[in-house]
């Protein structure tokens, strides 16, 4: 992916943003899980107790995060994004908007939950308008599919979601195939939009209100940990 960002000064991602760098390699398995609170710096509550965590699929330009964060200030939230020069803009933006409880790393999202984050550390997952991969070809690349559904179901913790929004027809359509594939340990819900979430938004990213004018047809669904 190649993204054009404008700005009036150099991205400072210093405390917000994490290069893949600082993670281990994979151990026997695949899989070296590590604490997300120590690695990234998410310190704990007031009586030292554990804040619920939630993580971000494709931060994109940290949007979301942005709106999100500062509604939940008892809730830390991990952003992890592909494309360099988005996560520079989104961990940058995190540390100019002062979210202490935000946090990007540069990396694939899909191998980094499933290398190095351990069963139960998530209150949330959320993916919002993932490529989709039109060619057939290519819808081996599609993040939302059953292998790494249950990935997320083992990091999810009691009561966790995965909430889902695209704009593509053929990929909800794909979602809901995927979807019914997993029923034994997630239940379809409706999808609600994010608290963030403007009148007449999905989510409210920089994505969903580009196409709003086109009149884009914008679809989602809450799968609920069993």
């Amino acid at each position: 992916m190649t993204a054009s960002l404008s700005s009036n000064h150099p991205p400072d991602v210093s405390g917000f943003g994490f290069d893949r760098d600082v993670l281990p390699a994979a151990g026997a398995g695949g899989r070296t899980p590590i604490d997300l609170r120590e690695v990234f710096g998410f310190k704990p509550d007031a009586d030292g107790g554990q804040r619920p965590l939630e993580l971000e699929i494709g931060s994109g330009k940290g949007t979301f995060l942005a709106q999100q964060a500062p509604l939940q200030p008892g809730t830390d939230f991990l952003g992890v994004e592909i494309a360099k020069p988005f996560w520079r803009h989104a961990a940058d933006r995190a540390r100019r908007l002062g979210l202490s409880n935000v946090r990007l790393l540069w990396h694939d999202a899909e191998a980094f939950v499933r290398a190095h984050c351990g069963d139960g550390v998530f209150a949330a997952v959320h993916l919002y308008f993932p490529d989709p991969w039109p060619k057939d070809r290519h819808h081996k690349r599609r993040s939302f599919q059953e292998p790494f559904l249950r990935e997320v179901h083992r990091v999810l913790g009691p009561g966790g979601v995965l909430r889902v929004a695209t704009d593509h027809e053929g990929y909800f359509e794909w979602m809901q195939a995927h979807a019914a594939r997993v029923e034994d340990v997630f239940e379809r819900r409706p999808y609600v939009p994010p608290a963030s979430a403007g009148p007449g938004e999905w989510v409210g990213t920089n994505f969903e209100r580009k196409y709003i004018p086109e009149g884009r047809r914008f679809q989602g669904m809450i799968l609920a940990r069993r």
